[in-house]
């Protein structure tokens, strides 16, 4: 006799090849989430990494930042003392020099003329005072001529006015511009 299958094990495939498919499904999602979920966390030590390193060349920028102006303050200071230090040494220099002036000036000063002033702006000097005559005045200024250390004399003024002190009578009072110089070369070398 002949066998009859009336089981509907069509549906049964059906069924299970439905439920592997679930199954499969269900297993790709898990997979899924869990790659993402690994992608996530190495993704985050990944940018935590580059966060920690940004941090570390913050800091040590800030670091440098510091060291720099440390550096510049220290530069400054340096050119100050510097220039500190070439003031200094331009007045040691230029120390004798007064003194050579003053000696000049008494040497170039001719009978009957009298110093009230004598002023310096840096090598010009300014000569004011009262002569007994004019002529005494250009003697002033020949002297200064043929001075080793003075030269260039420029009469400003010369007025003539009531005497004074040492000088009764008239007098002439006289403002003289002089440029003070140094003998033979040493003038280029204070200048340097």
């Amino acid at each position: 006799m002949p066998r009859i299958n009336l089981l509907p094990w069509r549906d049964e495939l059906r069924k299970q090849r439905r439920n592997q498919f679930y199954v499969a499904l269900g297993g790709a999602a898990v997979a899924a989430a869990l790659l993402l979920v690994l992608a996530y966390f190495a993704f985050d030590n990944v940018i935590d990494h580059q966060r920690d390193r940004n941090r570390l060349l913050q800091s040590e920028i800030k670091a440098l930042d510091k060291r720099i102006e440390e550096i510049l303050d220290l530069e400054d200071k340096k050119e100050r003392l510097l220039a500190r230090m070439r003031i200094i040494e331009q007045l040691q220099r230029s120390r004798p020099g007064i003194v050579h002036v003053f000696d000049e000036l008494v040497k170039v000063l001719p009978d009957g003329v009298y110093l009230t002033e004598v002023k310096q702006t840096g090598r010009r000097l300014e000569i004011r005072g009262f002569a007994e005559s004019n002529t005494r005045v250009s003697a002033l200024m020949r002297n200064i001529d043929r001075s080793e250390w003075l030269a260039d004399p420029d009469l400003e003024v010369v007025e003539v006015k009531a005497g004074r002190g040492e000088v009764p009578g008239r007098a002439s009072e006289f403002v003289v511009f002089a440029r003070q110089v140094a003998p033979g070369g040493m003038e280029e070398e204070e200048a340097e």
